[in-house]
């Protein structure tokens, strides 16, 4: 029979196992990995109105992906395009660009199974007598793993001529030259940081839902336990 078993440490886990998921795949699939150095705005982006010119932007690189100002001189405006510059993986710049979404992608792909997986531990909690909190743990500890071998690679591809074109000629391996960090960078570092918390907590979760309240109300024939 399936027991509906709730604790705060339980739910806690399940959402941050969600959010760490969702986290890290919206920094992998954003282009605000680099910040380049500002372009000045040409003779053609004078503002028609003011006379004025336009404030220097910032075009942005990801791993595979970039977002670029598009002027409209007929409409006297700028659009910021982005999109993948890379058609295919071996179009990604850098060999070491390449490994690092090997590596962020095999650990998103477990993070987000183990987001699925945790919603329904509020029902199933072992299989195969096997606690699925400490499996999901596990998996997820793995899964920083490569996230932490994907976030060391990245910097020694700043030294690519894709990375030198947005970050100027200093740009070199592990050196930003004129660019700077962008959020994607630091919510994959943080992102990180939490995937390690969910695999200790994954403990708690577990200790929660087998406490010998829980047992008790159990034994007293309940299907829907929710305890603090």
């Amino acid at each position: 029979m399936c027991h509906v078993i709730v604790t705060c440490r339980s739910m806690l886990w399940t959402l941050l196992s969600i959010v760490v998921a969702f986290a890290e795949l919206i920094a992998f699939m954003s282009a605000d990995w680099l910040i380049g150095k500002a372009k000045p705005s040409s003779s053609e982006d004078v503002d028609n109105r003011t006379g004025g010119s336009q404030e220097p932007y910032h075009p942005t690189l990801g791993i595979y992906g970039r977002c670029t100002r598009i002027s409209h001189m007929q409409l006297a405006r700028r659009d910021t395009l982005c999109g993948p510059y890379a058609e295919n993986f071996n179009e990604i710049a850098s060999g070491f660009w390449q490994a690092t979404a090997i590596f962020l992608a095999l650990g998103i792909m477990i993070l987000c199974a183990m987001a699925f997986v945790s919603v329904f531990t509020i029902c199933v909690q072992s299989i195969m007598k096997k606690s699925i909190f400490n499996v999901c743990g596990l998996l997820q500890g793995i899964a920083g793993l490569f996230l932490i071998l994907g976030l060391i690679l990245y910097p020694a591809g700043w030294g690519c001529q894709k990375a030198i074109s947005y970050c100027g000629p200093y740009a070199s391996a592990y050196k930003l030259g004129d660019c700077s960090l962008g959020w994607a960078f630091y919510t994959a570092i943080g992102g990180t940081m939490l995937t390690f918390i969910c695999a200790v907590f994954s403990a708690q979760a577990e200790i929660a839902t087998s406490s010998d309240k829980v047992q008790e109300e159990i034994e007293e024939g309940k299907n829907l336990i929710c305890l603090l």
